[in-house]
């Protein structure tokens, strides 16, 4: 009896352990990989897109083979516009899902909110929204826009004679980290340029506002002061649609006070009835209506997954700059997965400096060994009643970022400072 128990233990130990290897092995047939964006919340209007996004690449790249012989495995978390709540999820992701690369979030105090865990971790994360500069981070690579990529030359743009020349600047945007970093370097910009503080208004709402009257009744007062006076928008997330609809309410035409939105795109436009707001103007390094061969086919790939997913209003989906962002995001990492024959963070890192793509922009866009930022284009984009944007002034060749923008005092120091090298 005792020899029979001690048997019966002895398979059941090997039974136990034959099915701990099968797990592990199964695990080891995929790579996992982390996708951090708010699905609900005040965000969720601009990056379950990107989700959706992410989504349809990994499948993409499985369909043709997946990645060094493996398929990806995504694991899709929800911060919920909740900044403390991403550096929650993405602790869940590096530490207990074992993720090998992160694609997320969109508002900079998400991001700030996430880098002490993925420096403590070592984690990989890709950010694919504009941003505020400032930063160099080993663990981030940034295939959004710099403010030399965005910002700068859309204010320029509007000084110019084909943006109406304009004299006085409304700097309104939600109030934290990107927009007011951003606007303190579009100031130091502006006053270069000789533009008065008199002629500079700056105005910040919180995340979620919606009544933008009284704000808008001050830019039509401070414009009829005048000279010809511009609104440069860091407005971001859902307040996007009582800005715009307020903005059409109170018949601001662009040909009076023109608008350039930094954070509204094709996706946002959607859900607002674009025809009063014709001739307003964004600054991005993609649009959906620019023709080449590789949008026509990235359009016609993320049309035919929402209807195959059955995503909401799965008709009438579009394509905008962060999507693009991450399409590149993620075939770049994939690039460098092969290229250092292993998803290990600091063999990864080495290996993304110099990957090139052909991205939907049209332009073959380069990541930048130094300072881990894309070399993109800019391309200003102008409100058609459709609710696309018609390009009207674009640079003929990608733009090298500059994370430490040069209208901030003591970054001369900065500028040719690499990202710290992987240890």
């Amino acid at each position: 009896m005792k020899r029979r128990v001690i048997l019966q233990a002895a398979v059941a130990a090997a039974v136990a352990g034959w099915a701990g290897i099968g797990q592990s092995a199964l695990a080891a047939d995929t790579i996992k990989v982390g996708i951090l964006h708010s699905l609900s919340g005040t965000m969720a209007i601009s990056e379950t897109a990107l989700k959706e996004t992410a989504l349809m690449t990994i499948a993409e790249i499985n369909a043709k083979g997946g990645v060094l012989g493996k398929k990806l495995e995504p694991v899709v978390v929800d911060p919920a516009s909740n900044w403390p709540l991403f550096a929650e999820k993405s602790r869940q992701l590096l530490a207990k899902d074992k993720v090998a690369v992160v694609f997320g979030c969109w508002t900079s105090v998400s991001r700030k909110s996430v880098l002490p865990v993925f420096k403590e971790l070592n984690g990989l994360l890709f950010y694919p929204v504009q941003y505020e500069g400032e930063e160099l981070e080993k663990n981030v690579f940034y295939t959004g826009a710099a403010p030399n990529q965005q910002a700068i030359p859309a204010v320029e743009y509007l000084m110019g004679k084909d943006g109406g020349e304009a004299k006085r600047f409304v700097l309104l945007g939600t109030d934290y980290v990107y927009p007011r970093t951003t606007n303190k370097i579009l100031r130091a910009f502006l006053k270069s340029k000789g533009v008065a503080e008199s002629d500079i208004m700056e105005e910040y709402t919180p995340f979620g506002h919606s009544d933008y009257q009284s704000i808008i009744a001050k830019i039509k007062q401070f414009a009829a002061e005048g000279k010809k006076t511009a609104v440069v928008s860091t407005i971001n997330g859902d307040s996007n649609v009582p800005f715009y609809k307020e903005l059409g309410n109170a018949g601001l035409k662009a040909t009076d006070v023109p608008v350039v939105a930094f954070s509204v795109g094709e996706e946002e436009l959607r859900g607002i009835d674009a025809k009063p707001l014709v001739g307003h103007l964004a600054a991005w390094n993609y649009f959906e209506s620019v023709k080449n061969p590789e949008n026509a086919a990235f359009i016609k790939q993320y049309k035919a997954w929402a209807v195959k997913n059955k995503l909401p209003n799965a008709a009438t989906v579009v394509t905008n700059d962060p999507m693009e962002a991450t399409y590149v995001g993620i075939h770049m990492w994939k690039q460098a997965v092969e290229k250092a024959k292993s998803t290990e963070v600091d063999k990864v890192i080495a290996a993304m400096g110099g990957q090139r793509f052909k991205a939907p922009s049209g332009f073959v866009l380069e990541m930048d060994a130094r300072n881990h930022h894309l070399h993109k284009p800019v391309m200003i984009g102008e409100v058609q009643a459709n609710g696309q944007f018609d390009v009207v002034w674009k640079t003929k060749a990608p733009i090298k970022a500059q994370p430490w923008s040069p209208f901030i005092a003591g970054n001369d120091k900065k500028k040719d400072e690499p990202v710290l090298a992987a240890k």
